[in-house]
């Protein structure tokens, strides 16, 4: 799925308007409709309706709802906010309906002095303010209203966004400001901002609401943000012929685990194993022996020659993939042999954990790596590879684009949505995955992954894209068997077969 910029929101409606071909006001019937129908599956006709409509298209839809739900016998009062006298062509039609409508219980045009109705836990407040053409904080007596509404017990559904809520960057907005709703109805896609965990709180409940707009202009627009869909995993898959064996389907290096942290190795080798790869090497200090031959009978095991840290680069010239860092640890001795190991290694990297940590206290190196480098940062271990804190998600994912960009590398931002920047530019967003995944170890399990699936030969986008879907994807499963809170990290790995299998259906 695309995730286009609100201008290309805009020219999208006209690109509709003016193939399909459809009046304007025509295509906001039809996006008002879809709004109804999914207000009435949710709250009944005995639930009072308070609809606040800004002076341009949110609004016009915001009417046009707020006419509709009435000939269906909601009880509903409309406040339409006319401050400078300037409505859109179809908001001033949609008014024009509205008054015509004898089934409004109260239509009100505020065009100076504003006297608010009562809001209590028995109303739902319609938000049709401001749409996705915001550019600038709400101020003024609209951030009042919006304060007001927030403060107060109703229930809110947003039209395609949260006012006050900007489609892209919101690092400068101001959060007071913002609408903050229960269900957001967003017409036909995502925006961009739906993606933070610094913006679920103004969202709510999200549902997507196809109102037929162009599938042509969408099929034929480029954008540099996606949303990794089952369909896109799926039509990636290699699969395996009859007569593959373990030296045709990858061979699988891990270099992992201090003493004390042999878990983490053991975590990332199992969910190795569990993706495919046909033959895993685990190099590891030597007081790790028992617990990863025990642990993990089906890897090999390659002894550090010291006890209790991974001291020197070892040749890694006869595997097809290399994952580097869960568990590692960060001594100095450690450190100098991790940046020795990437530059000497030609086969493709997955770098996480403390080997990320490592080369965030020694940033000079960062100018050493090697192209194409994968790195699997969560937020705050990619502040301190950057350098700097960053002000929120969207410039925290900024800074991460123009990372991989400078580097060549492919950077996974992890989090709810994990996002993929690539060399190119492009952003990947993650579908799977839930909050039960939070919890120790899920990275090295993701580590773990993607290893095995550039052994078995998937180039790094798709190693990326696909190991993110398939970590989330066994995460989903495990927690509708186990819910959410009881769920760890072993979990993801068991659940693994049960996610290749249903990509392999």
């Amino acid at each position: 799925m695309k995730i286009f910029t609100g201008k290309q929101i805009k020219e999208l409606d006209t690109y509709t308007i003016e193939h399909e071909p459809i009046r304007p006001i025509d295509l906001m019937e039809r996006a008002s409709k879809a709004i109804t129908r999914a207000i009435s599956e949710i709250w009944a006709d005995t639930m009072p309706i308070v609809v606040f409509a800004g002076p341009g298209n949110n609004g016009g839809d915001a009417l046009a709802v707020a006419r509709m739900l009435a000939e269906q016998n909601y009880n509903v009062s409309v406040y339409l906010f006319n401050i400078n006298d300037n409505l859109s062509e179809e908001c001033s039609i949609n008014k024009k309906r509205v008054l015509d409508c004898k089934r409004i219980k109260n239509f009100t045009e505020v065009t100076q002095q504003f006297d608010p109705p009562v809001l209590d836990s028995k109303t739902l407040v319609v938000d049709g303010l401001f749409g996705t053409g915001l550019h600038k904080p709400l101020s003024g007596g609209f951030a009042s209203l919006v304060k007001y509404i927030n403060q107060s017990a109703a229930k809110v559904v947003a039209i395609d966004v949260p006012s006050g809520l900007m489609t892209e960057d919101n690092t400068y907005n101001i959060p007071q400001n913002i609408i903050r709703a229960n269900i957001t109805l967003s017409l036909q896609m995502k925006k961009m901002s739906f993606m933070f965990a610094d913006t679920q709180q103004y969202i709510g409940k999200l549902k997507l609401l196809d109102i037929r707009l162009s599938q042509e202009y969408i099929d034929k627009t480029e954008t540099r943000i996606h949303i990794t869909e089952e369909n896109d995993v799926r039509n990636m898959l290699i699969g395996r012929h009859d007569f593959d064996h373990k030296g045709t389907i990858g061979n699988a290096l891990l270099i992992s685990g201090s003493y004390g942290m042999a878990g983490a190795s053991v975590l990332a080798a199992r969910a190795c194993l569990r993706s495919g790869v046909g033959r895993l090497t685990v190099h590891t200090p030597r007081k790790n022996y028992t617990v990863m031959q025990t642990a993990v009978p089906e890897a090999v095991m390659q002894m550090d020659r010291e006890e209790t840290i991974f001291s020197e680069a070892v040749d890694a010239e006869d595997y097809d993939a290399l994952g580097i860092g869960p568990g590692l640890g960060q001594s100095e001795n450690t450190a100098i042999a991790l940046i020795a190991q990437l530059r000497r290694t030609s086969a493709p990297i997955v770098a996480d954990a403390d080997a990320l940590n490592i080369l965030a206290n020694h940033r000079a190196w960062m100018q050493q790596l090697p192209k194409d480098i994968i790195m699997t940062p969560h937020p705050k271990e990619f502040e301190r590879l950057y350098g700097n804190r960053c002000n929120g998600d969207y410039e925290r994912l900024s800074k991460a684009r123009e990372m991989a960009e400078r580097l060549q590398a492919y950077i996974i931002l992890k989090g709810h949505y994990s996002a993929l920047c690539q060399p190119d530019g492009h952003i990947f967003f993650n579908s799977t995955g839930n909050s039960g995944m939070a919890t120790a170890g899920s990275g090295d399990v993701l580590t773990g992954i993607i290893t095995a699936l550039l052994s078995r030969g998937y180039t790094h986008h798709e190693a990326c894209v696909m190991g993110m879907y398939l970590h989330g994807l066994a995460g989903d499963i495990a927690a509708k068997e186990y819910g959410k809170e009881s769920l760890i990290a072993s979990d993801i790995i068991d659940f693994l077969p049960k996610a290749f299998k249903r990509l392999e259906e």
